[in-house]
């Protein structure tokens, strides 16, 4: 079956959209292509569900190995649950479609992105954001698009549009950035520390081809003769709202203009109004309009919309914030480290406003890193940050369950803000794994991660490039009047139109993320949030380096000892030995753990420094290349008939003849060598089977140097 296909092309690279030739019975499928990746994407919708005020939008990424020509490694040799990496494609997906749909579609809609071939020069997320737009469109669902998303990278001065893995990994910026024809609607990337400017740029030169890709799917729904379905306005019945605007909207804002009260007496006092108003329209006769329209939810999404209403128009005219903040003002920040016993590698609490995060540091060797299973080239991570979030964080009770994909995204980030300034691999070979506890909600638990991994990581004596900290902020914006919120809180995140997350160091960006609830923004608002956030993340850092200002000059006497040194690859088998027994009689006798890679690097485990430095002096002994003429001083390990074996170096052993033990004729080496003794010895000769023959003949005894 031969399919309908637009294509469009960036430096080189194509990007095909082919339609009507897969997956006919879906709502809409398109195959986006580039190179040899391809990925399928569908979008599906059924019919609504009665009871619900939240749109039931799934998005799913599944992964099959056999894009990449692989067998699944699992005891089944199947794909089981997705990987970490495939969850947050899943979420790369859901956040730029999310806010795209009308507010008053209950509809389940389902859209699944199956990679189905995998080249390793182009990843396949951000094509499958953009399938994600074409396959709506066909499913002909009101949607305010087209969506398209695009990645940018940096190599050397010059951006790179769609880079190829490798040059992801080269580069100095992975950015996202998904868009729509009125501006942005979503930001994610992570740099090594770059300039704020630089980032901006970035973000304008990404936009500029994500706007080539909505052409292009434009272009297709004009070929294919399919008018966008688009969404039509909702008629709300205005009933019940000018009730309770009558009723309700003086007491709303005075709770809300009373700044120095917390978030439970806040909170306590809009439930009262709510009861209040709920008992007043229960009183009304049953045949009152008013009491008609407040049934089920609607009396409390009424009322949350005149909450929001009000809370939006006191910032946009006043310009202040429901706890009294200006605009650009941080909450209060407390800071410690070292708050949990040494037990605990390396622990930290930071908090801001009512937000709290315990973040804690764990030390682990090379053999601790974790194995990934998935299409991504890199098999390995040695920094992991895993965020969890309790239900007591928003006074809440609920059944703790496995981490969802909000807390895999969550710790995510926060990794990925941390990663550029950790260490290189061959100064500090410890794989590291922190945990962030959300033991308080309110707004931005992410960046109270980001900071909290900071400490934590400084506290356990890693020696980070440079500290980071992070801030989020926040938009309202009403018809032209834009406000941008510095470090916003719960209900500021609730009920505005932006979540944007900048984390860096006093150098530069590492990370953002950026999430709309309103279909576009343009690139001149959102290089305001970055350039408004710098002031508030200097501030935030200044406020943490008071709790320690650098990395422990030791490590807790509880993390292991790593030594790390390179040996030459072609002797990893001396090392290893028949069957693993020489590897395994080092670790034996010195209670060590050895980890060696493939280029020849090995690291030595212990809690104990001296066992760690005479596990290194074995295998530096087995590995060193011995020439002829030598001399070596060394014990005697062993005594046979024909002569005597000598440990010229630790593990390593050569063999004096009996021939070669004296001037004069010996009848038995016993007469001259006993086991333990210490001796002198030359290497006589390195046979074609690599065996040390050493000589006693000619060598003084008491000018003997010291052992190598």
């Amino acid at each position: 079956m031969q399919g309908q296909t637009q294509s469009i092309s960036f430096d080189g690279r194509e990007i095909r959209l082919t339609t009507g030739r897969f997956a006919p019975q879906a709502g809409g499928s398109v195959m986006v292509e580039c190179g040899d990746t391809s990925v399928l994407v569908t979008a599906t919708r059924s019919g609504g569900r009665e009871g619900i005020d939240f749109l039931p939008l799934i998005c799913d990424y599944e992964e099959r190995l056999y894009a990449a020509g692989r067998i699944p490694g699992s005891f089944f040799r199947r794909e089981a649950r997705p990987p970490e990496r495939a969850i947050l494609t899943c979420r790369l997906i859901d956040r730029p479609m999310r806010p795209l749909f009308p507010s008053w579609m209950r509809d389940d809609i389902q859209v699944v992105a199956t990679c189905l071939s995998l080249d390793e020069r182009v990843p396949p997320d951000v094509l499958a954001v953009t399938g994600a737009s074409m396959a709506t469109l066909l499913a002909k669902i009101p949607f305010h698009g087209p969506m398209a998303a695009v990645r940018v990278g940096l190599l050397g001065d010059d951006f790179v549009l769609n880079p190829s893995f490798r040059e992801i990994e080269r580069s100095e910026l992975d950015l996202v950035v998904a868009g729509t024809p009125e501006g942005v609607i979503m930001v994610e990337a992570g740099a090594n520390q770059l300039p704020e400017q630089d980032v901006i740029e970035a973000i304008d030169f990404g936009y500029e081809a994500v706007c080539e890709l909505i052409k292009a799917q434009q272009n297709l729904l004009k070929e294919l003769g399919i008018e966008q379905v688009i969404p039509e306005a909702q008629v709300i019945d205005a009933t019940l709202p000018s009730f309770l605007e009558k009723e309700c909207a003086k007491g709303i804002g005075e709770v809300l203009k009373q700044f120095s009260q917390t978030k439970p007496e806040r909170d306590e006092k809009l439930d009262a109004i709510k009861a209040e108003v709920g008992a007043k329209i229960a009183a009304l006769a049953e045949d009152d309009p008013i009491r008609a329209a407040s049934s089920g939810k609607a009396l409390a999404n009424s009322y949350k919309s005149l909450t929001k209403q009000l809370m939006r128009a006191q910032i946009v005219k006043d310009g202040k914030r429901v706890d009294g903040r200006n605009l650009d003002e941080v909450r209060p920040i407390s800071a410690a480290a070292g708050v949990l016993p040494k037990r605990v590698h390396g622990s930290a609490l930071f908090q801001r406003g009512l937000t709290q995060v315990l973040s804690c540091a764990t030390l682990g060797t090379p053999s601790d890193a974790q194995e990934m299973d998935d299409l991504n080239p890199s098999t390995e991570k040695h920094y992991l940050h895993h965020y969890n979030f309790p239900p007591y964080s928003t006074g809440e009770t609920k059944p703790m369950r496995s981490p969802g994909r909000r807390e895999i995204g969550h710790g995510a980030l926060a990794e990925r803000a941390i990663v550029p300034v950790l260490p290189s691999k061959e100064s500090f070979p410890y794989v590291l794994r922190v945990v962030s506890e959300c033991l308080s909600s309110n707004g931005s638990t992410s960046m109270g991660s980001v900071c909290g991994s900071t400490l934590a990581l400084m506290d356990a004596g890693v020696p980070l490039k440079a500290p980071v900290s992070g801030a989020a902020m926040g938009l309202i914006k009403e018809g032209d009047q834009v406000r941008i919120l510095t470090d916003i809180q719960g209900i500021e995140d609730f009920l505005g139109d932006m979540d944007f997350k900048v984390a860096g160091t006093e150098k530069g960006i590492t990370a953002l993320q950026m999430d709309m609830k309103i279909t576009g923004l343009d690139v001149k608002t959102v290089a305001d949030a970055i350039n408004q956030a710098r002031p508030a993340r200097l501030h935030i850092l200044e406020k943490m380096l008071e709790a320690i200002d650098k990395p422990r000059d030791t490590m807790s006497p509880h993390a292991p000892r790593l030594l790390s040194f390179r040996i030459d690859p072609e002797l990893i088998g001396t090392v290893i030995g028949p069957g693993g027994r020489t590897i395994k009689g080092i670790t034996e006798r010195t209670n060590t753990k050895i980890d060696i890679e493939d280029g020849g690097i090995v690291t030595i485990a212990s809690h104990d420094g001296a066992a760690a430095e005479e596990a290194q002096r074995i295998i530096e002994g087995l590995t060193r290349r011995i020439s002829e003429g030598e001399v070596f001083t060394g014990a005697v390990t062993r005594v046979i008939p024909i002569g005597a074996f000598v440990e010229i170096l630790p593990g390593k052993e050569g063999m004096i003849h009996i021939s070669q033990l004296s001037e004069a004729r010996v009848e038995k080496v016993e007469d001259v060598v006993n086991v333990g003794d210490q001796v002198t010895v030359r290497v006589r000769e390195i046979d074609n089977r690599g065996r040390i023959n050493l000589t006693l003949r000619g060598v003084p005894q008491a000018d003997a140097p010291a052992p190598a």
